[in-house]
């Protein structure tokens, strides 16, 4: 049975637009999300955990890859000097198994 080119690419967007790949820019008018990086676990929304590879990335479970180009992002981040002007409070964890959201309510941000 042959797909139709249409419906492979269909599948193939679909894939794509659910991995967590970031891209922090300078300018906070420029970003989708702004997020505020917490000293403490307990302090997050997410905990983040930086995947090496793009095919890595997770699907808003906290994997993120950070892209080298704005327009090979999902969602644009930018880093705030304060906790109060933060979209998004992120801990980033050492390991993968430790990523995941801890305050599900913000998880729409990254959709």
């Amino acid at each position: 049975m042959k797909l139709p080119i249409t419906l492979v690419f269909i599948v193939c967007v679909a894939f794509q637009c659910s991995a967590q790949k970031v891209f922090s820019v300078q300018y906070a008018n420029q970003a989708d999300v702004k997020v505020f990086v917490v000293d403490y676990e307990n302090q997050a929304d997410l905990k983040v955990y930086k995947v090496k590879y793009a095919n890595q990335a997770g699907k808003n479970d906290g994997k993120w890859f950070f892209t080298d180009y704005e327009n090979q992002a999902k969602k644009t981040i930018y880093y705030v000097d304060y906790q109060n002007q933060a979209d998004l409070k992120i801990f980033f964890v050492e390991y993968e198994n430790q990523a995941g959201w801890k305050n599900k309510s913000k998880q729409h941000l990254m959709y």
